[in-house]
């Protein structure tokens, strides 16, 4: 089974720049099945409030192994996605979940990103891109890609996992992993100077 490693091409503390490095990346291989989903780490009781009221169609979610086995009275059991419009008004046993994933995913480009980026905050998040396909460059000895074809932006951190908390926004394009010859970093690299930019960093693996 292949897999896919994101390469660094764009880092800024501006958040518009980098939603608009972002989309001309994704506009070199979007297509008309192409998607994009969102998703946010939710640190705090206060966070978790203000992003249900501006995510209605949002869905919450803990990861964490030492959840509650069973919710408190009026509390939905969230160890599975609730939709945010089904979380309660007082929400101070969210405090035992914390920290959730707030998300939506698989949407039409263009549909939720600039909202998503706006209500964010400092949250560490995640704006992805899938099923775009990467054009075949034969003078460069590079194939075309769909199946891991993707672009995600990530906000406020470093990592893909929304670990490594940062004051900058960062752009990576997604190839497939191939092993030897340095395929993947000519490819990854070739992909950012068709946006003017270049690979900054070391990548990413799933």
């Amino acid at each position: 089974m292949s897999i896919s490693v994101a390469y660094p091409v764009f880092r800024t503390p501006d958040l518009d720049l980098a939603l608009r490095v972002a989309r001309r990346m994704v506009a070199f291989g979007v297509q008309p099945c192409s998607e994009v989903s969102v998703v946010a780490e939710v640190p705090t009781v206060a966070e978790a409030g203000r992003l249900r009221d501006a995510l209605p169609d949002a869905w919450f979610e803990c990861g964490s192994m030492d959840a509650p086995v069973v919710p408190p009275p009026g509390m939905p059991d969230l160890t599975c996605a609730v939709p945010a419009r089904e979380l309660p008004d007082e929400l101070a046993d969210v405090q035992a979940y914390l920290p959730l994933a707030v998300s939506m995913l698989d949407r039409p480009p263009g549909s939720i990103e600039d909202h998503f980026a706006a209500v964010a905050g400092p949250c560490p998040a995640e704006i992805r891109w899938s099923s775009l396909s990467w054009p075949e460059a034969p003078e460069r000895g590079l194939y075309g890609e769909n199946t891991h074809a993707e672009v995600t932006l990530l906000l406020n951190c470093d990592s893909r996992e929304l670990d490594a908390r940062a004051d900058t926004h960062l752009v990576l394009v997604h190839v497939r992993r191939c092993n030897g010859d340095g395929y993947e970093d000519r490819f990854a690299g070739w992909l950012a100077e068709q946006i003017g930019q270049k690979v900054i960093g070391a990548p990413q693996y799933s």
